[in-house]
Order: structure tokens, then C-alpha cells, then sequence
């Protein structure tokens, strides 16, 4: 019977308690089936509703007034999803056509 290592310390000693596995050098305790579902890719939905992944190509749906700067990028503008971050206001880290790279609200993109 092969356990997985511990998601801690790597740990290759850990034994198992019923549902949850526990790791005797960290003591951290983990359910395996809720770790799988917390390493999924993060994914955010467009003004559409269309899920997003990494890779996708978008367009904006609206002007956008970028902070810092006078710079406005108006609605149609190209860009290219390089990673998905869940929790923040800004959720796309995307490479703008014009302007570079920057965070992207989700809401204000339409997928290409």
C-alpha cells in the first residue's frame, strides 16, 4: 500500500486514520480527497459567463482607465491569459496587446 507524501513536509512516514492521513514528523493532518480539490486549477467566468482558463485569448468588453497612468484601453483590445489568481480584485494576469502585461478584472473581458 503506497501513501502519498506529506503535502508539509514531504514526508515519506505518514499513516493513515481513517479518512484523514497524518504525518508523524509535521503532525499535519490532511483529508486526501479535500487536497485534491483544493490543487484544482482556479478558474473565473467572463462577461458572459464563459469560463476562462490559462492560455485563452480575450478581448475587453469596456474602456479601462489604467491606474497609475493615462493610459486608457478601449474596448476590443486583444490579450492573452498567462495564469489565473483566485481572491484578489484583479483575477487575470494577462499580456495586453499595447500595453504589456497587467491584472484584469474577469468581469470585463469577453473570451475571443
Amino acid at each position: 500500500m503506497s501513501l502519498p507524501p506529506c503535502p508539509k513536509c514531504e514526508s515519506e512516514f505518514v499513516y493513515q486514520d481513517q479518512q484523514q492521513m497524518i504525518c508523524p514528523e509535521c503532525a499535519f493532518e490532511w483529508n486526501p480527497d479535500e487536497l485534491a480539490d483544493a490543487n484544482a486549477a482556479p478558474t473565473e467566468k467572463d462577461a458572459n459567463g464563459s469560463l476562462l482558463q490559462e492560455g485563452d485569448k480575450v478581448t475587453l468588453a469596456k474602456d479601462l482607465k489604467v491606474k497609475g497612468s493615462s493610459l486608457v484601453l478601449k474596448i476590443g483590445t486583444k490579450a492573452v491569459i498567462r495564469r489565473i489568481v483566485e481572491g484578489k480584485d484583479h483575477q487575470l494576469d494577462c499580456k495586453v496587446d499595447g500595453a504589456g502585461e497587467m491584472m484584469v478584472t474577469a468581469k470585463f473581458v469577453k473570451k475571443a
